[in-house]
């Protein structure tokens, strides 16, 4: 499966600087870039101000037309204190921060739409690593929602990842691509059948021995506790899951232990 995640890592990225400014003890700057699929790509670069060596975070945001940060805006203020710890973090558009996306997809096109995703993953991975003063040695993804499940994708297949941060995902695909437009029958299970080979659950032992931090709400609708543990139990050692109060967008405490865990994890100051 590994050569359809294939891509020219050579391309040329046609990288566009909007505008940068510097604030107390971190930048912040807009670029866009070429994708592998002849369109532009918006991401976000926020890292500690100065020259010093800093560890990396990939952030990929959740999906919820309800919310004005179902897009790279969700982990702002959270990477601009994790570079006041010392880390640069790299906060990206996907093909859901379109908030009418899971509506205008067709289930004809979400297994070929999985692996271009999965690919534009690696190549976020490229971009933030090859940033000036990054140690690739200390690089954690941070995903939730489907940022989450297509991270554990992706990282099956590139291990540059130390670390991962999955939060309020569930482990099959089909969970929530099913849930518009309907299928039944015969059609619904060939359907199950062809992103079975994708999903997470089938690939986040793969991670190890990267240590993961699973995310979950007491109250998610999307994601029932039962798939929450199925998924936790699937992921090989080192693990972690945590449960919080409230629903899908998880809470402030949740936010609070992801950094001090990623803080550990990189070698960061705690905050």
């Amino acid at each position: 499966m590994s050569d359809r995640f294939n891509y020219d890592i050579n391309m040329p990225l046609r990288l566009r600087e909007i505008g940068e400014h510097a604030a107390d003890g971190y930048v912040q700057g807009l670029f866009t870039y070429d994708s592998p699929f002849g369109y532009r790509r918006i991401a976000e670069l926020i890292r500690p101000e100065g020259d010093a060596v800093c560890a990396a975070i990939l952030y990929v945001h959740w999906y919820e037309p309800e919310s004005r940060h179902s897009n790279r805006t969700q982990f702002v203020d959270e990477a601009i204190e994790m570079a006041k710890r010392g880390a640069a973090s790299l906060l990206i558009e996907t093909m859901w921060s379109d908030l009418d996306w899971f509506y205008k997809r067709t289930q004809d096109n979400d297994y070929e739409n999985s692996i271009r995703q999965s690919i534009e993953l690696r190549q976020a991975m490229d971009i933030l690593l090859a940033q000036p003063g990054i140690d690739t040695e200390r690089f954690a993804y941070v995903g939730h929602d489907f940022g989450g499940m297509y991270g554990v994708l992706a990282g099956s297949i590139d291990p540059r990842p130390r670390s991962y941060v999955v939060m309020a995902s569930t482990p099959r695909f089909s969970d929530w691509y099913l849930y518009y437009p309907k299928l039944e029958g015969d059609v619904r299970e060939a359907f199950i059948a062809r992103m079975s080979e994708l999903d997470p659950i089938e690939h986040v032992a793969e991670l190890a021995p990267a240590p993961i931090f699973f995310q979950f709400a007491h109250e998610d609708f999307h994601v029932p506790k039962e798939r929450a543990h199925a998924f936790f139990d699937a992921a090989r050692e080192p693990k972690r899951i945590g449960w919080y109060d409230g629903g899908h967008e998880l809470d402030a405490v949740a936010r609070s232990e992801r950094m001090a865990w990623l803080s550990e994890q990189l070698g960061l100051r705690q905050g």
